[in-house]
């Protein structure tokens, strides 16, 4: 089948990033934020990275954002969910701070409206653990907006987290195509090769490879932005 859409990853992908540095920056600022309001940063961290835990698990039933203010309610109490704006506050004023710890590359935003201009359909398949404020301010670090792409996945609007293959399905299922009809570009072996098993080609960026399980990347197309573009022009 000819390939009518291109899905890309965001973090590490078209946004360059150490992720552990990320996370530290990421953490530290929402914990100087949740601390006048009775949050200790230790626990803080601690909560949102199980209710993380609990997107990453969730089944389907609810949305990545019920299931991980359930989860964080359940260990802060009812009185986190009045806290709410607290965080989003943070997003709007604090999380453009985070920014120094990623990196750049014009080439994401060349890359994406290179493909653009050739008539592809874009996605933006980011694990949606954040939610749609966050996903856009990252976009417009690497240089691009959510007009770039048809769909981007937030965790208001999912209801299952990569490396889950129904995440991918919900994905096909919103733009009405079928896997062998797709590209899955990015960074992560377990969590963006994955989407292979759905009949996706896929193309591994491995300037900030991720492979906690230390599978052999060579079976994988691979290369740099120039390479992807190279390899686009010759898959259908």
């Amino acid at each position: 089948m000819k390939t009518k859409v291109i899905l890309f990853d965001l973090d590490g992908t078209l946004l360059p990033m150490d992720q552990n540095l990320f996370v530290k920056a990421y953490f530290g600022g929402l914990a100087k934020r949740l601390a006048p309001y009775g949050y200790a940063p230790n626990e803080l961290v601690d909560g949102i990275w199980k209710g993380m835990r609990a997107m990453i698990k969730n089944d389907g039933k609810k949305r990545n954002e019920e299931v991980f203010w359930d989860s964080f309610t359940e260990t802060f109490g009812e009185k986190a969910r009045a806290d709410e704006p607290h965080f989003e506050r943070f997003y709007i004023e604090d999380f453009d701070k985070v920014q120094a710890s990623c990196g750049f590359t014009a080439k994401a935003a060349e890359t994406v409206a290179a493909l653009k201009a050739k008539g592809y359909r874009l996605a933006l398949a980011t694990n949606p653990v954040f939610p749609a404020i966050a996903t856009e301010k990252r976009m417009a670090w690497a240089g691009l907006n959510k007009a770039d792409f048809e769909l981007y996945t937030t965790y208001e609007n999912a209801r299952y987290c990569k490396p889950n293959l129904d995440y991918y399905r919900d994905i096909l299922n919103a733009l009405g195509v079928q896997g062998e009809e797709c590209l899955m570009v990015g960074n992560d072996v377990a969590e963006d090769m994955v989407a292979e098993q759905l009949g996706m080609k896929v193309f591994l960026l491995p300037a900030c490879l991720l492979n906690k399980e230390e599978k052999d990347i060579s079976v994988y197309p691979q290369g740099d932005f120039d390479d992807l573009l190279a390899y686009v022009d010759k898959m259908d």
